[in-house]
């Protein structure tokens, strides 16, 4: 049995959908007779991650953009009555994740069809880019396109962490306050992000206050990490996939090592390799309009098939 939370107000601008026992919360812009492009966020992170300015661009090129919360994160329903492992135990295989990516992608189908979106161009980031594939594997008659960005197949050899990211995606401890919460993402920032781009630290903090503010998840971070950590390798399967793909890497991400992306590239038919010398783990500005321009390619492409 599920465990839910209490119900909570959400903003005038979210919406929410039952899935199952579980609401998503979850944002639309644009026109929704566009073609829908459906963007997946990573690792206990909220979907305001996904740039204004990036989800701006797209709804200006005719785009029906459709970002939301994970469940466990954000806005989203925690699921507070179940138990987060221990990431050690789990990864000695000696507990068991919650949930799976497999069961994260029957979330993102089940809001398509909620939301009425027969097809979409599906878009995940870290995270997002495993359940974007678990859903393209689910259901490769409802993904138009595929935009994997900073993942990796699921494979134990490839897209592997750099031993010093280790304590940081391992962390279990809550933040005390608001400081402490800016604090943190700081650091993390520091640690995984590019370091050969600009770091806008006001915009970091800004994101940490808010999301911090919209719904603070430790312990499903830790749920949401099981999932990543007992995440089957995809690559058999992935090699049956006739759906167009854009893969994009940052070529010194210290979290997903490239061979993650390219591992992708390699294993999905006709996929597009895009690398960035000095992107870390994290989307720096300077890459959003060309990520912009890139995803309506593939976009196109999903188009001219169906």
């Amino acid at each position: 049995m599920t465990a839910l939370e209490p119900e909570r107000t959400l903003p005038d601008d979210v919406r929410t959908a039952r899935i199952g026992a579980l609401e998503i919360a979850y944002e639309a812009y644009g026109d929704p007779a566009d073609p829908a492009v459906l963007l997946v966020m990573g690792l206990g992170t909220q979907m305001i991650a996904w740039p204004d300015a990036l989800v701006a661009d797209l709804v200006a090129a005719g785009r029906y953009v459709v970002r939301f919360d994970n469940r466990d994160c954000g806005l989203s329903t925690h699921l507070d009555g179940v138990t987060a492992p221990d990431p050690l135990k789990v990864l000695a295989r000696r507990a068991k994740a919650p949930y799976s990516i497999e069961d994260m992608a029957q979330d993102a189908l089940g809001l398509m069809d909620a939301i009425g979106l027969e097809t979409a161009d599906v878009v995940g980031a870290s995270m997002g880019g495993y359940i974007a594939q678990a859903l393209a594997l689910l259901a490769p008659e409802r993904v138009r396109s595929l935009t994997l960005i900073m993942t990796s197949t699921g494979g134990r050899l490839v897209g592997r962490p750099r031993a010093q990211v280790l304590p940081q995606l391992l962390r279990r401890r809550p933040v005390k306050d608001r400081e402490e919460a800016v604090q943190r993402v700081l650091d993390t920032y520091r640690l995984i992000g590019s370091k050969g781009f600009p770091r806008d630290e006001d915009y970091l903090r800004d994101l940490a206050g808010r999301s911090l503010d919209r719904g603070y998840q430790p312990a499903g971070y830790l749920r949401q990490l099981a999932a990543c950590l007992t995440q089957p390798d995809r690559s058999a399967k992935l090699r049956l996939l006739t759906i167009p793909t854009l893969v994009v890497h940052g070529l010194h991400d210290p979290l997903v090592g490239p061979s993650g992306g390219l591992a992708l590239a390699r294993t999905i038919r006709n996929a597009r390799f895009v690398g960035y010398a000095g992107m870390g783990h994290d989307l720096p500005r300077a890459i959003w309009d060309d990520l912009a321009r890139d995803v309506l390619a593939v976009s196109a492409k999903g188009l001219e098939k169906a």
